[in-house]
């Protein structure tokens, strides 16, 4: 097949006004393939064909009339080719692009083996093609229906009336003569003088009884097929004995049926044919085509030898070994062999078995109080038939059946024994509370380290469907002075019921969507008698208080923070305390009552096993809800830390859960983890973006520009310099050395493509301003962006994540008589509170701020720019720092401008930003730590400098 259609592509074109004929031969390789010209012209010569001349038949008048016409001929090996390439050509003519088709089909059928040795009328050997099967019989019909009169038009020889070749038997003899043409080449083993290789003609004067029983199977107008009954069903032993001398009993019987091939829709069973009901139907030869059938099927599948030992080959006692071999292996070789096996029609096929969790009888119906009892959950087997669930009984029939059908509600269902070892075994073992929730959620569980599917029951699913069902805005509580929109009211809603269902939940509305004014609705409306404790950064702790008298007047707030902390005398309300607090004084807060416990900006306990973390976990609630815009920085281990506090233990181990969830989702290797986990997760994380539709609307559009930076010849100079002497240093060190370089090495470029005296540490005190601005790119852009923004009385917001940095802007930008205001980590949290107010006042347009340090949890509304000086690692944490001005009370137009140098790392890192952001989204990254395994090649593309041309 492979070197005719490499022919097809090499063979020279039929002319176009040229019809193909096919010229028949006593020895089928010897027929040929004719050209010539309808038209009566000279056809034109083909490369390796002979010149001839053909009788035709063309019409005369009202008749037709022989007359000869000049054409040119060629065996078959040489003409398969041509006629291939001319079923695609649209100026072949109709007659050859149906030989072409012909010629395919000839050429299939080789391919599939279909060749059957025999005899010609003169004793000589000759290849033939077939068994035909019913397809195959349909398709060469099918061409032959199409050839039109140029491709038969050689008259049938002899005298006596003009006849032309019909169609139909002519395409047959071009199949036989393919057949026989191609298994006789040079590489025939033996091919010399042998019989059916050489393309001599052989004589063979004693193979006419074998010749007779091949031609049989090859031209037998039928065919025969199984048909199984199970109605007499171990009412009867089979008459034979297993190894171990035991009678065999009867699981069936297989009824043999005949198929006419003329015909197909033409059936009787055997015993019919064998009546001779069938006669006139199938012809006198049908009994012995029907029986050399069934004995060619029993070469396939060996026990259908004993109907032969039958006086009529009608049926065949089945044993259960024998009908579970006809479900597998037996009935795929039968079918090969063209004997189809048919089972009953009311044989059920649909028994299937999945894995159910289902709570102690007694247990709630609704879900609520779930999680309160200490009771462990059923996890078993569950078989049904048709999706209904088999009872008791039912599976017990099933477990005892060591059969492949077992009867059941009236109808014979195929067994799978892997479904049988199921019911036998039905017990999975028992779960816990949050490990049953954890199976109903994802709809899957893992039995003996394979994952299988599983679905709830009972209390479960009820639990689960008020997790997955969608949220009704709630109605604001009593005492809340604010206006809630409706996604906020909706937050609240599911807020609610999280913490009354004893479930913990994070949300991680994107910064600026007021999930403060949510927590303290939430606060409101659960009316516990016991205080909320909220643990957020140092900067946020004068936020918390503000908005808490604001929009809940009367409702008591106390900071736990500073020397004079104290608890004493709690009534309800408020508790604000700072991270750093909380950790020293864990045992104190665990010793209080707390209605609930609120971690804000909770990304701060991302490390599990970080001090911090293990401190918040010691702290007793029955309600936990964690506050962050990022639930992912860096790797979804840090939203198993998040959901493993707000509701411990569903998740999983760690271990596990990176295992299972974590590295197939980061790695982008299952599309499938990635739906597990989101389904598993999303009940318990509200996740909701600016640019969400039903939030879109309330806020003013924000613009996003990448202004590409030149870096001026001292920056260069250093970044080229620095780049060569470490990735030297690199090259020969290992491990954790080596990590370190490469973590130097980035952060060294970095301040480099900021400012050379933030790399050099140089004091910006000893150049003029013109002078500092002259040696950075960047800083010489800042000055026109803020120069532009000013003069229209804008105000900025100015990221950096270097100190040093921001250091050298607020001094550069004071000697350029610009009001400036510098808010790092080290500002104390009453003067960090008066530069947020002369800020959003209009006192100071400019606001340098520390990218860690104050890329949470401020307001800066004011701003309607945001320049980011450089990129950090994570596009999270920058969004986030854009959110302090692009946020729910912005009334005016936001625009951020990150400032990115050309050529440098800088440039290079967006594509992974990118990917990281897609990461987040995924299932709602690995940042500087995760370049550090790049190899030295690797490293050397990612940080060496591209020359701008």
């Amino acid at each position: 097949m492979r070197d005719t259609a490499t022919a097809e592509h090499t063979a020279p074109r039929v002319p176009a006004a040229l019809a193909a004929v096919f010229l028949p031969a006593p020895l089928p390789r010897d027929g040929r393939v004719a050209f010539w010209d309808p038209d009566g012209g000279a056809p034109a010569e083909l490369p390796a064909a002979e010149p001839t001349e053909l009788t035709v038949v063309r019409r005369h008048g009202s008749g037709a009339r022989r007359r000869p016409a000049p054409a040119f001929s060629m065996p078959l090996d040489r003409a398969l080719p041509l006629l291939v390439r001319a079923r695609h050509d649209p100026a072949a003519h109709p007659a050859t692009a149906c030989w072409g088709a012909a010629a395919l089909h000839a050429l299939r059928l080789a391919a599939r083996g279909r060749l059957l040795p025999g005899l010609t009328p003169t004793g000589h050997d000759a290849w033939r093609a077939g068994p035909l099967d019913p397809d195959d019989l349909a398709h060469l019909r099918a061409i032959a229906a199409a050839l039109p009169p140029e491709g038969h038009a050689v008259p049938l020889p002899g005298g006596g009336p003009l006849r032309l070749p019909e169609p139909e038997a002519l395409m047959r003899s071009f199949l036989d003569a393919v057949a026989d043409t191609l298994p006789r080449t040079p590489a025939a083993p033996h091919a010399c003088g042998r019989p059916f290789a050489d393309r001599r003609p052989q004589r063979l004067p004693n193979a006419h009884e074998w010749a007779a029983e091949v031609a049989a199977g090859m031209d037998a107008g039928v065919r025969v097929s199984l048909r199984l009954d199970l109605a007499a069903y171990d009412l009867f032993d089979t008459g034979q004995e297993s190894a171990d001398g035991e009678r065999l009993r009867r699981a069936g019987a297989a009824i043999v049926q005949v198929h006419s091939l003329a015909d197909p829709t033409l059936v009787a069973d055997a015993a019919a044919l064998w009546a001779g009901e069938a006669d006139a139907e199938f012809g006198p030869r049908a009994r012995v085509d029907a029986a050399l059938a069934v004995r060619r099927a029993a070469r396939v599948w060996p026990p259908l030898d004993r109907l032969a030992e039958q006086d009529v080959p009608d049926v065949l006692a089945l044993s259960e070994e024998e009908l579970g071999d006809l479900l597998g292996v037996a009935a795929t070789r039968l079918a090969a062999a063209g004997v189809a096996v048919h089972w009953p029609r009311d044989l059920a096929r649909d028994l299937t078995a999945t894995a159910v969790v289902r709570p102690a009888p007694g247990s709630a119906t609704d879900g609520t109080g779930f999680f309160e009892s200490e009771e462990l959950l059923q996890f078993r087997w569950q078989l049904a038939l048709g999706g209904d669930p088999l009872g008791e009984a039912e599976m017990d029939t099933l477990a005892e059946a060591h059969r492949p059908v077992v009867r059941l509600r009236d109808q014979w269902v195929l067994v799978d024994p892997a479904l049988v070892r199921k019911a036998r075994k039905r017990e999975l073992g028992l779960l816990d509370p949050v490990d049953a929730l954890s199976v109903a959620l994802t709809g899957s569980a893992e039995v003996d380290g394979e994952t299988v599917e599983a679905v709830p029951a009972g209390a479960l699913a009820a639990l689960r469907d008020r997790l997955t069902a969608g949220i009704r805005p709630a109605e604001p509580p009593a005492g809340l002075r604010a206006t809630l929109r409706d996604y906020q009211l909706r937050g609240l809603a599911w807020l609610d019921l999280m913490t009354s269902l004893g479930l913990g939940g994070c949300l991680a509305d994107d910064m600026g969507l007021g999930k403060t004014v949510t927590v303290i609705a939430l606060h409101l409306k659960r009316a516990r008698p016991e205080p909320t404790l909220v643990v957020c950064p140092a900067s946020l702790l004068g936020n918390w208080q503000r908005e808490i008298e604001r929009f809940a007047p009367g409702v008591p707030v106390r900071r736990y923070h500073g020397t004079g902390r104290t608890l004493d005398d709690l009534d309800g309300g408020f508790v604000l305390t700072t991270y750093g607090t909380m950790r020293s004084a864990a045992p104190v807060l665990a010793g209080q009552r707390w209605g609930m416990v609120v971690a804000d900006e909770a990304q701060h306990v991302k490390n599990p096993y970080s001090a911090t973390a293990k401190a918040l976990r010691t702290i007793p609630t029955p309600a936990r809800v964690a506050l962050t815009g990022t639930p992912v920085e860096n790797n979804l281990s840090e939203l198993w830390a998040l959901l493993d506090w707000t509701t411990p233990g569903l998740l999983g181990p760690l271990k596990s859960f990176r295992a299972r969830h974590a590295r197939a989702v980061e790695n982008g290797e299952d599309d499938e983890a990635v739906t597990r986990l989101a389904r598993l997760v999303r009940p318990f994380l509200l996740r909701r973006k600016k640019s969400d539709p039903g939030i879109v609307p309330e806020l003013p559009p924000k613009t996003e520009t990448d202004h590409p930076v030149p870096l001026t010849r001292e920056q260069a100079a250093l970044y080229e310099a620095v780049v060569r002497e470490s990735l030297l240093a690199i090259e020969t060190a290992e491990g954790m050395a080596r990590r370190g370089l490469v973590l130097k090495l980035l952060t060294s470029l970095k301040q480099i493509c900021d400012h050379p005296a933030l790399y050099l540490k140089e004091d910006p005190a000893q150049h003029g301003a013109d002078r500092i601005a002259a040696r950075s790119g960047k800083l010489a852009l800042l000055d026109e962006l803020l120069d532009t923004l000013l003069a229209e009385d804008g105000s900025a917001l100015v990221f950096t994540q270097y100190v040093g940095m921001a250091r050298l802007i607020s001094a550069h930008l004071a000697a350029r008589a610009v009001p400036v205001d510098l808010l790092h980590g080290g500002t104390p949290v009453a003067e960090r509170e008066r530069m947020v107010d002369r800020f959003q006042s209009g006192a100071t347009p400019v606001l340098v701020l520390s990218l860690k340090a104050a890329g949470t949890g401020l307001n800066l509304t004011r701003a309607g720019h945001v320049v980011h000086f450089d990129r950090w690692w994570n596009p999270a944490v920058e969004e986030q720092a854009t959110d302090r001005a692009y946020r729910i009370g912005q009334t005016q137009p936001v625009q951020v401008h990150r400032l990115v140098t050309e050529g440098t790392v800088e440039d290079r890192i967006a594509e992974m930003l990118a990917a990281k952001r897609a990461l987040a989204d995924a299932v709602l990254g690995s940042g500087e730590a995760a370049l550090t395994e790049l190899t030295d090649r690797e490293l050397s593309e990612l940080v060496s400098l591209r020359r701008t041309p």
